[in-house]
């Protein structure tokens, strides 16, 4: 009998952290680019959504249009607008973080302001427009902001970048000085935890300047 406790196991080689990480970081930044790597939604093919809570005491209508399309449902009054993108709507590229309003990765445009999903309920917004990060741009056409990250390799992870990109976007329509410092300021709100800020200034400076 074989009493090697190795044996059987790939060779170091062949398992890497840095091939765990770098694998890790793909996924992450093909989702925050809305690159539609997930299955087809209901969202994508219908108008109507269909939902369970019928009964739901309390439940309320919602009519708003994500991402162009017009969307009724019914939700429950306590429902945040990030849990209904993601959970009713399969949107999941706006990121649920730290849920209450810190670190920035469930940021989404409603009516062409940036807003942390995380802290807005999902009746508030009835009759509004929201954009998320699948709204932005396509694999085939990106928006600029998103084609600024990847040239200026502004992310690690993966999972802040959407909401880096929905704020970055806002940020081109805000009062902001021209600085490297002034652009920081009005990102704050966004949190890298790999720390890729020297990065994610440099696009969103590049798209300014462009």
């Amino acid at each position: 009998m074989n009493s090697d406790p190795s044996a059987g196991k790939p060779p170091p080689s062949e398992l890497s952290r840095r091939t765990v990480l770098a694998t890790a970081g793909a996924v992450g930044v093909a989702t925050a680019l809305g690159a539609g790597c997930a299955p087809q939604s209901p969202f994508q093919s219908a108008m109507e959504i269909p939902m369970d809570n019928e009964a739901l005491e309390g439940a309320v209508s919602v009519r708003i249009r994500v991402n162009g399309k017009d969307v009724n449902l019914k939700v429950d009054p306590r429902t945040t607008l990030l849990d209904c993108l993601r959970e009713s709507l399969q949107l999941t590229g706006t990121k649920k973080g730290c849920d209450h309003g810190q670190c920035g990765a469930c940021t989404v445009h409603v009516n062409g302001r940036r807003i942390n999903s995380c802290l807005t309920f999902a009746a508030s917004v009835d009759g509004d427009e929201i954009t998320t990060i699948e709204g932005l741009g396509t694999p085939e056409q990106l928006h600029p902001m998103q084609a600024a990250f990847l040239q200026c390799d502004g992310y690690q992870c993966g999972y802040c970048t959407s909401g880096q990109i929905m704020s970055a976007v806002a940020l081109l329509k805000e009062p902001v000085g021209p600085s490297d410092a002034d652009v920081k300021e009005m990102m704050s709100g966004n949190i890298c935890r790999c720390g890729a800020y020297l990065n994610i200034i440099k696009a969103i400076q590049q798209v300014r300047k462009a």
